[in-house]
């Protein structure tokens, strides 16, 4: 039961960077969950066995990290339902790739509507710091949305697969008015409290304008917490207007998102691993490739000499860990 919980404690205590069709499924299992029935465990095993057979991190030079299906903060009912991921799996994987020495490229293999932002620039800030010492490529096949994007957004380099869908930059929560339904079967709720603003948004009544007014502060300060990291990760002359102003929360097409500065190629997976197995980059050469986490344009690229190389990418570690 208490595995249970824990679902509903994450899925109602943040927002959510969620494309709107895949809410019905969650809101679908939160649902069953709430009215007592018990979910099929073969549901369960069934979504587990598909993750089980994801590409898992590899040596040999290029290490594919699967960011696949709803994304939570840890493993829970909610993310083996949905064949999904976690921050916490995917942080465990990236830190194992930048811990074997044999692999030179990380790639993020996504797929995903995206999902529940806590977490989220936990690990956008995880990949910032790993890019300065290893690529990493993000490949949008076939969906790259909102939290996923956020994620993909700090990677090194961003591709996207022809027919691809990428962006729904933006964050959600939702409030469900219980109160008709729960009149029109004879039930009145009480709540007893203590603490101002403690049953606030409780679903059992209307929501109040104070309470209203605070689910809006938390989705704007996840919002921005979106905002800003995808502004250190694209750099190269990108600005929190920029995105805000011109970035829907809408999927865009391959085409559109690289004429909005969101992706830098369109490729698909197979394609870009190619691309990498066949340059073989040295260390040189990778440096080359790295931008800064920064929206600073006035930055020249790395040199591609040792001694260059390892100034700049010392300079650029000092500067991101003055931006924390």
């Amino acid at each position: 039961m208490k595995h249970y919980d824990h679902v509903l404690s994450f899925a109602l205590e943040h927002p959510w960077g969620l494309t709107r069709p895949m809410l019905k499924v969650v809101a679908g299992i939160l649902a069953r969950r709430i009215a007592g029935e018990e979910v099929d465990r073969a549901e369960i095993e069934a979504a587990l066995v598909n993750r089980k057979n994801l590409p898992q991190p590899a040596g040999g030079g290029v290490a594919i990290i699967p960011v696949y299906g709803v994304i939570a903060p840890r493993m829970n009912l909610l993310s083996e339902m949905s064949g999904g991921t976690t921050f916490e799996q995917l942080t465990a994987q990236l830190r194992e790739a930048m811990g074997n020495k044999t692999v030179k490229t990380i790639v993020f293999d996504v797929d995903s509507p995206g999902g529940n932002v806590a977490g989220a620039t936990e690990f956008a800030r995880e990949v910032l710091r790993a890019r300065t010492k290893k690529p990493i490529i993000a490949v949008a096949q076939y969906t790259m949305a909102s939290c996923a994007y956020w994620l993909s957004a700090v990677a090194t380099e961003v591709v996207a697969a022809p027919s691809a869908k990428v962006g729904s930059i933006g964050v959600y929560t939702s409030h469900d008015d219980l109160s008709a339904a729960l009149e029109q079967i004879g039930i009145k709720r009480t709540y007893v409290s203590a603490g101002k603003g403690k049953i606030d948004g409780n679903e059992a009544e209307p929501l109040s304008a104070d309470a209203e007014a605070r689910m809006q502060t938390l989705v704007d300060a996840a919002y921005g917490l979106m905002v800003n990291d995808i502004v250190k990760g694209r750099g190269q002359g990108m600005s929190t207007d920029r995105v805000r102003a011109e970035w829907q929360a809408t999927l865009y097409t391959a085409d559109e998102a690289l004429s909005l500065g969101m992706i830098d190629s369109i490729a698909t997976l197979d394609e870009t691993l190619s691309r990498v197995m066949a340059a073989a980059p040295d260390d040189a050469r990778a440096a080359q490739q790295m931008s800064p986490p920064t929206g600073d344009t006035s930055q020249e690229p790395l040199a591609a000499t040792d001694q260059d190389r390892r100034s700049a990418l010392e300079l650029e570690r000092q500067v991101f860990d003055l931006q924390l």
